[in-house]
């Protein structure tokens, strides 16, 4: 685990909002046409919507949360839809603990 990719995910309000969302995608989206909320992820779509942001700019976002590995992206006909690595994010705070 490289803990300075993994402080760079986390030391962003906007990618830790985006974190909290998907520990329980249910209570914070609606329903999707294609992909189940929990098992295939959020559309990318949505969750820029969510955060009032562009397209482009949430893309810059996941990319350093799917670098760190706290984030899974899965394609799903023209879309991509992320879902949260729960095992992977303890993985990094149980390394950051260590260092501190």
């Amino acid at each position: 685990m490289d803990i300075t990719t993994a402080l760079r995910a986390l030391a962003n309000e906007k990618r830790l909002q985006i974190l909290e969302w998907l520990n329980n995608p249910r209570a914070h989206f609606r329903e999707q046409v294609d992909g189940d909320l929990v098992d295939d992820g959020v559309c990318g779509l949505f969750i820029a919507k969510k955060l009032g942001i562009s397209q482009p700019t949430l893309t810059v976002h996941m990319r350093v949360l799917v670098q760190a590995g706290f984030v899974q992206p899965k394609r799903v006909k023209q879309w991509t839809f992320y879902k949260r690595d729960n095992k992977r994010i303890a993985e990094a705070l149980a390394a950051i603990r260590r260092t501190v």
